[in-house]
């Protein structure tokens, strides 16, 4: 704390500036004043914590100085060191604010320890001041937030409860026509993104110094609650000034923004517009500032896999090949930025759709070799990492699949091999000898092996396990009888049509009306 000594004697202000060990105690003397006039005019610049002064000098007297100081710097602590021991000094002092009252016979350390008094009274003030702002703070920005985050049909209610926004944010008020408010949604990266309260706080003190906003913390950055000029491009003019101060131009921020509203009560339907352009933060990657207007108009791509994006899942995953499923990953995900419907609703329902393919196929994978049937690689997935980390969260349920069914084959026999394979392959003409190379096994051996592993010969069990997957497809899809027969390799739909009447003693057409 800055300590400044005001004395007309030359003798005392020395003495009490070099006797008294200020450094050595916590304190910060500043060079002392011959006058109370020197004082007052070094106090604005120099800004004491404390001042020791005496009462009787010439031109204006202690007491007068104390008066000015209390005035226009009440935080100030006073302390009378006169060489007049009367009663009546010390009260006409005390009433002007002065703190302590010593003589000039009191020691070196009585001074020092009314100082240290005085120091601890400031701090005390200091420190209740600060937590009275911090938490005046806290009640304003919750208010903000109420608005922002009040539930629908409520807006009234909302607006009543946390008062005029006005009133909390003067910076905010809408006083000319045509101003509106608007939430822009700021979101670090890197090391940006540590999380760190502190240096959140700094950028939105920034951009508050800057423009007619008030910030709130939102995930790894903040919201922004802007005013909007009603003249000129005031939209540009934020966008200048957070591209500026959150460095956008070196990929160091992500930026959204909402629907401009023109009342406070309206200001949830803003920031849910801003909330919704920040979901397409993965979809844009290239894009630093994501308007709501820019993406709203989007129809949505479509939600689910079709069969040969599932037919080549299936390869990829039966390969166990890790950088064969990480191109895959990253092909998909590429295709869906390049759609120019995609929105983060449908391309979080895609890939669900590609994990439910894999549970899918690892399922008849296990089915055909007689396992249990292993846990759903889609059930545990959190859709909010899907959404905000589609790749990291895709790649390692996929692997996971994989993993399973390297787990399920390895070990088995080859006729086990031999039927996950065959139902991995039911659209194709399987051949005895293409399923026997795949196991590495001799033809004629293979067959007499399957056949004594199964009870049925080879042509057999394949023309059953393709009619089983027919009858599902029947009973799953609206697929044709025609593609149906084409997607388990009979491309002759007549012969399929008299092999599913033998197998079933129903047609296809009659099969399906009855399920």
């Amino acid at each position: 704390m800055k300590v400044l000594i005001v004395d007309d004697e030359v003798i005392i202000r020395t003495g009490l500036s070099t006797v008294i060990r200020w450094e050595e105690n916590g304190f910060a003397p500043l060079a002392p004043a011959a006058s109370a006039e020197e004082a007052l005019l070094r106090i604005p610049v120099e800004q004491p914590d404390i001042i020791l002064t005496d009462i009787r000098m010439t031109g204006k007297s202690g007491i007068e100085m104390a008066r000015e100081v209390k005035a226009a710097y009440p935080e100030t602590e006073i302390i009378v060191i006169s060489g007049f021991d009367e009663f009546a000094y010390a009260q006409q002092a005390m009433r002007e604010g002065v703190s302590d009252y010593l003589l000039k016979t009191s020691r070196p350390d009585e001074i020092l320890a009314a100082a240290r008094k005085a120091g601890e009274r400031l701090a005390k003030r200091r420190e209740a001041e600060r937590l009275n702002q911090a938490q005046e703070e806290t009640v304003r920005r919750s208010r903000l937030a109420k608005l922002l985050e009040g539930g629908a049909g409520q807006a009234s209610a909302v607006s009543a409860d946390v008062g005029d926004l006005g009133d909390f944010f003067p910076k905010l008020k809408l006083e000319e026509a045509g101003e509106r408010l608007q939430v822009w949604l700021i979101e670090l990266a890197g090391d940006e993104a540590a999380g760190e309260a502190r240096s959140i706080g700094q950028l939105g003190e920034r951009l508050e110094r800057e423009l007619a906003c008030a910030w709130l913390p939102w995930r790894d950055g903040l919201r922004l609650v802007v005013k909007l000029a009603p003249r000129g491009d005031a939209i540009a003019a934020v966008e200048t000034a957070i591209h500026r101060i959150c460095g956008l131009s070196d990929g160091r921020a992500f930026v959204a923004c909402g629907l401009p509203v023109a009342q406070p009560s309206a200001l949830k339907e803003a920031f849910d517009t801003a909330a919704e352009a920040a979901r397409y933060r993965w979809l844009l990657p290239d894009v630093a500032i994501v308007r709501y207007g820019d993406v709203a108009g989007r129809a949505g791509m479509r939600g689910v896999c079709m069969d040969e994006e599932e037919a080549a899942l299936s390869a990829v995953l039966r390969a166990g090949d890790a950088e064969g499923l990480r191109a895959y990953v990253a092909e998909r995900l590429r295709a869906i930025r390049q759609d120019p419907q995609a929105t983060p609703a449908t391309a979080q329902a895609y890939l669900h759709s590609l994990l439910v393919a894999a549970s899918r196929w690892l399922e008849r994978a296990s089915a055909s070799i007689g396992q249990a049937r292993p846990q759903s690689a889609g059930a545990s997935v959190d859709p909010g990492m899907l959404e905000s980390h589609p790749e990291s969260t895709l790649l390692r349920q996929l692997e996971r699949v994989m993993a399973q069914y390297r787990d399920l084959v390895a070990g088995t026999n080859p006729v086990r091999q031999a039927i996950a394979y065959i139902h991995d392959h039911l659209d194709q003409s399987l051949s005895l000898q293409q399923v026997a190379r795949h196991v590495h096994m001799n033809p004629n051996y293979f067959s007499e092996m399957f056949k004594r592993e199964t009870g049925q010969n080879y042509l057999e069990f394949v023309t059953q396990a393709k009619l089983r997957r027919a009858m599902l497809l029947l009973a799953e899809t609206p697929a044709k009888v025609s593609e149906v027969a084409s997607r388990i390799g009979y491309e002759d739909t007549k012969y399929f049509n008299r092999l599913f009447k033998k197998f079933t003693g129903q047609t296809p057409s009659e099969y399906r009306s009855n399920c």
